[in-house]
């Protein structure tokens, strides 16, 4: 008897070994497509144009002041510190082209005393390293730029966050010094309001404060368009065939002012 219980046990315990072996495979299988599934839904999601130009891991296709610029977390961190206040404002700037017509999407996360932005369709500036001058998708750690149209040393504020605009045709080019008779408070006069897209403070609930919000930037000829969190906020017809750029670089920056910090993550392109 005392052996046939052995026998029994031992039957009992390799029939519960091979349920759980089996429910590990099955497991495994459901898991692996679980992640199959979900890579699917990834390049379905991002299937429609748009690569990465920022690999998460390295400044590769990326040229900046290291002093300013690096990878943490999987994001590209731009940082001023109390030992390295700028004199002016410094850029890193992708490598791989100069785009014309493009979409554009990424994710920023901004401290609260953080001044940054997003520069696209710009030139490089000789005299002054890593610079940029050109439009500019304008972001600030307290939410009062973030999401306007403001074009980098040349005609200041195209557009306030809220604001659809054309700008209008001008016979001023852009040569030093021209160009500033023409800006008051900071602000392109050559420019009409044509339409709301909402109020400034009200706008400003939709972005979030010290965390991650996406941007969406639409290029397409002259019309050019800020979208945060899926918001539009800023919309500009640019007439002005003098002084407007059909195509230019593209860049990140850190502003002259106190100690801050920016991250960007998830950089996509798009060609249109």
């Amino acid at each position: 008897m005392y052996k046939n219980s052995r026998t029994v046990s031992k039957y009992l315990a390799g029939s519960f070994i091979a349920l759980l072996l089996l429910a590990y495979v099955q497991s495994c299988k459901e898991k692996k497509q679980e992640a199959t599934v979900d890579t699917v839904v990834k390049i379905l999601e991002e299937g429609d144009g748009f690569v990465n130009i920022f690999d998460g891991e390295t400044l590769t296709g990326w040229k900046g002041d290291p002093n300013y610029w690096r990878v943490e977390n999987g994001a590209l961190v731009g940082e001023v510190t109390p030992e390295t206040l700028l004199k002016s404002n410094t850029f890193i700037i992708w490598q791989g082209g100069q785009p014309d017509d493009f979409e554009l999407k990424l994710e920023f996360k901004i401290a609260e005393s953080g001044n940054s932005g997003i520069n696209y369709r710009s030139d490089l500036i000789d005299t002054i390293p890593n610079a940029m001058k050109g439009y500019q998708a304008d972001i600030d750690g307290k939410r009062r730029y973030t999401g306007q149209n403001y074009e980098e040393k040349k005609r200041a504020t195209l557009a306030y966050r809220g604001e659809k605009v054309t700008i209008n045709s001008q016979d001023t080019p852009d040569v030093e010094g021209s160009l500033r008779a023409n800006v008051k408070s900071n602000c392109w006069q050559s420019r009409e309001v044509v339409g709301s897209l909402g109020e400034s403070d009200s706008l400003k609930t939709k972005i979030k404060s010290e965390d991650w919000n996406e941007v969406h930037l639409i290029i397409k000829g002259n019309r050019l368009q800020h979208y945060i969190n899926g918001v539009l906020m800023s919309d500009v017809n640019d007439e002005d065939t003098i002084n407007r750029k059909l195509k230019g670089y593209l860049g990140v920056q850190v502003h002259v002012g106190p100690p801050m910090k920016v991250e960007y993550r998830n950089i996509r392109l798009k060609n249109l």
